[in-house]
């Protein structure tokens, strides 16, 4: 049987991928509980706040990020769950039950991503003061603490704000930052969006990605990822996971059970690694532009020759290099990297083996089976099976309290 119908209004300014998968995860509960909710939530997903004190509902989970909406509900007469960021003070906290994204934690994740590809410096683009924002000081904080306690030093610079009319001067100005860091250098955006600006700067003044700087943002938030050239490393919060969590919580209170005394804090997701962090630690500098190149054009049929004629030295010279360094050929390093591109689409996509064959840069459908089965001994519907995760997980509390 179902609870009594309980009406939930839900404000968030849902324009971020951020936003929806909370939403996403508030709708999961609902589908996988007892609750019989009936939700409120604007047409275009935009937090209206005018006339709230009139709302005659039974429950309330708002963005606690939104400085706006945490004092509209200060007076609030109906049990509220808050959603935000985690707080290194336990007094920066409302005096809600909160469940927040561990802003330690993203921020650890992109770190310890980068140090196990070898890197030992750092950097970190984050973003100026805002009460709208307060997540990005957060983040800061987080990064200067974390290469601190392992021995590392971190460059720091928050930029500025992204206005129209004055984008060229803060792409002018974080190109001169770019220029002046120590390379190789990882370099951890405080956004995906910030982190696309470090992306366009690099490939404007030619600076090698990630030979030469490697950048991880926090979102994995697929606009981003899809506007640049190179496709961005990020780390994925566990935004699905706090709107199931906060549900969760409203459920329990409405049902007159006691809310959680602390801030529940949700860990990232994980890591989706792509070529923006795809470091590998190279000495050789005509190597060095030639996997640049190749990274960027390998799935558009490109061949040695064009390599030899963009890095402009001999291809016996080039062949040399690329085995001491690489211990393959120029020719295997392009065929790798189709066929990682390949896997990678099979894995996180549902694009059709035929599209992905035209996408990677193979003349034909029968060409990218043979190469799957020469180096699997599988076609590519196969490995796409096989890549499936076996298990689903169940929470195991709804179960106890079914």
């Amino acid at each position: 049987m179902f609870d009594n119908t309980h009406s939930i209004t839900m404000l968030f300014n849902a324009s971020k991928v951020y936003d929806r998968q909370i939403i996403e995860g508030i709708g999961s509960y609902l589908q996988t509980s007892k609750a019989d909710w009936d939700l409120y939530l604007e047409e275009d997903f935009l937090a209206r706040l005018d006339h709230l004190d009139e709302w005659s509902g039974d429950g309330i989970i708002a963005d606690y990020d939104n400085p706006e909406i945490q004092a509209a509900l200060q007076k609030a007469k109906v049990p509220v769950v808050g959603i935000g960021g985690s707080y290194r003070n336990a007094s920066d906290y409302p005096n809600v039950p909160y469940v927040a994204t561990d802003n330690y934690e993203l921020v650890n994740a992109a770190f310890q991503h980068l140090r196990q590809k070898g890197i030992q410096r750092f950097a970190f683009y984050g973003a100026p003061v805002d009460e709208h924002q307060r997540w990005a000081e957060e983040r800061e904080h987080a990064i200067l603490d974390i290469v601190e306690k392992e021995g590392y030093e971190c460059y720091v610079y928050r930029g500025h704000p992204v206005r129209a009319e004055t984008w060229q001067y803060t792409i002018k100005r974080l190109s001169d930052w770019l220029k002046s860091l120590p390379t190789p250098i990882g370099i951890i955006a405080v956004t995906d969006a910030r982190a696309r600006h470090l992306l366009q700067v690099c490939d404007h003044i030619g600076m090698l990605i990630p030979d030469k700087m490697s950048v991880i943002g926090i979102d994995d938030d697929e606009i981003a990822r899809f506007l640049s050239r190179v496709s961005l490393s990020s780390v994925k919060q566990g935004c699905f996971d706090m709107g199931f969590q906060a549900a969760k919580t409203l459920h329990k209170i409405l049902k007159g059970q006691n809310a959680p005394k602390r801030p529940i804090l949700v860990p990232p997701e994980r890591v989706a690694e792509r070529q923006s962090t795809d470091f590998k630690a190279i000495s050789d500098a005509h190597v060095m532009q030639a996997m640049h190149f190749i990274r960027q054009n390998a799935c558009r049929g490109i061949k040695v020759d064009q390599v030899l004629d963009y890095v402009g030295i001999s291809r016996s010279n080039l062949e040399n290099r690329f085995k001491e360094e690489r211990g393959h050929s120029i020719h295997t390093e392009i065929h790798n990297e189709k066929l990682q591109r390949a896997c990678k689409m099979l894995k996180e996509t549902d694009e059709t083996t035929a599209q992905i064959a035209k996408i990677c840069g193979y003349p034909s459908l029968q060409y990218l089976y043979a190469v799957f089965k020469k180096h699997y001994g599988k076609t590519p519907i196969e490995y796409r099976e096989n890549a499936k995760p076996n298990a689903v997980e169940v929470d195991l509390d709804l179960l106890l309290e079914g």
